[in-house]
């Protein structure tokens, strides 16, 4: 339907972001003289979804007791009774099915799936009794991964508050009185740019000297710690193209383009060179820790230092000028990154049991949705 503008206390009307599971918080709602014209599309609980225009193939359920519509983008789809909807819903999001329906969408700039295709389309499936056993293990792994994600975010609150108060000594850790100092970023380090790197250098696995680039930081394993390149140089090539060695614990971000607003900022492991799409801040080991600094430095917005223009970058003097607030006594400095460390380590542990639960939960499919893997039915089941 075409919901029109948002009506308070209208009719829910679920768009391809409300997917995979409706939900009546935050979903937009349709004047009821406007819906009553799409009666046809209405949805209810236990219908299966299933987007057709633009991102084609997410796959939706809505929950028992929810009443709406569907906008455009979406489809419906009502099973007869021989058919459970959870396992519908598990099903069409297995990759077998996924390349169904990929292949099966039409266009180039913008995919569309008709409700003709759709129609035509043929999927493998067992007794209702084993749909109702195999929907059953599926919607346990989808607990687990779900409990996971809210643990995530849960720990990630945490974590922010904790910056908040301990990055800014509203709280102050057991044992530590000592004056802190206000500053700016030039106060306890240097900032330097990267180097050209010319194609014909590139390519190499080893080397030397990691030479890293700004989709170096997208590489598993650089999350904190730049420790895996693309591309690395001997001494020899460093010294041709005249490229500055960054020493190892070095914090490197961004400073050209559209990737300073992705806040993110590392930690060398080694002593590297970057490219000239890229900074360094160069720490004065006697006055700050690199870990506290690093976490003062992720809580803090580059992005806001750009000034507007044709591309987006950052100088040496805005980058000096950034304000620090400090603790003046090292190891107070150390306990507070200490502490932060051990909440991101929780996360850390978290993510690494998301990716294991996910994981799982796709070779279960693999198995139970292709019948490779049977599960044992209850004799005398009707």
């Amino acid at each position: 339907m075409q919901p029109g503008p948002y009506a308070r206390n209208g009719v829910p009307v679920v768009a391809i972001r409300d997917l995979p599971r409706p939900s009546l918080q935050n979903i937009h709602r349709s004047a009821p003289i406007i819906e009553a014209a799409y009666r046809r599309s209405r949805v209810t609980g236990n219908d299966v979804l299933i987007s057709v225009k633009g991102t084609t193939g997410r796959v939706g359920i809505v929950p028992v007791g929810f009443m709406g519509n569907i906008s455009r983008d979406v489809a419906r789809l009502r099973l007869r009774d021989e058919h459970e909807p959870a396992y519908w819903f598990q099903m069409l999001q297995s990759p077998q099915a996924q390349r169904t329906l990929q292949q099966a969408a039409v266009g180039s700039t913008r995919q569309e799936l008709s409700i003709g295709t759709l129609k035509t389309l043929s999927f493998c499936c067992p007794s209702r009794q084993v749909q109702e056993r195999i929907s059953a293990v599926l919607s346990d792994a989808d607990q687990l991964i779900e409990a996971l994600e809210q643990l995530i975010v849960k720990k990630q609150a945490i974590k922010q508050g904790m910056m908040q108060h301990l990055l800014t000594g509203k709280t102050r850790l057991p044992g530590f009185n000592a004056s802190w100092r206000t500053l700016e970023a030039g106060d306890i380090g240097t900032f330097k740019g990267g180097s050209g790197f010319p194609i014909r250098y590139q390519g190499s696995v080893s080397g030397r000297f990691p030479f890293f680039k700004v989709s170096d930081m997208n590489n598993s394993g650089n999350e904190l710690f730049m420790s895996k390149a693309n591309n690395y140089i001997s001494d020899g090539q460093r010294k041709q193209m005249g490229a500055v060695v960054m020493p190892r614990g070095a914090i490197v971000f961004a400073k050209v383009g559209a990737a300073i607003f992705l806040e993110r900022k590392r930690i060398l492991a080694q002593s590297s060179c970057i490219d000239n799409n890229m900074a360094a801040f160069i720490l004065d080991n006697s006055s700050a820790d690199i870990r506290f600094v690093h976490h003062v430095l992720t809580n803090f917005p580059l992005g806001s230092l750009v000034a507007t223009g044709a591309l987006p970058s950052l100088n040496g003097r805005q980058l000096r000028s950034i304000p620090l607030t400090i603790p003046a006594d090292l190891d107070e400095q150390r306990a507070i990154a200490a502490a932060l460390d051990d909440v991101d380590n929780e996360i850390g542990f978290l993510r690494q049991r998301l990716t294991k639960a996910r994981d799982v939960k796709h070779g279960m499919m693999q198995q139970l949705l292709t019948g490779r893997t049977r599960l044992p039915v209850e004799e005398g089941a009707a």
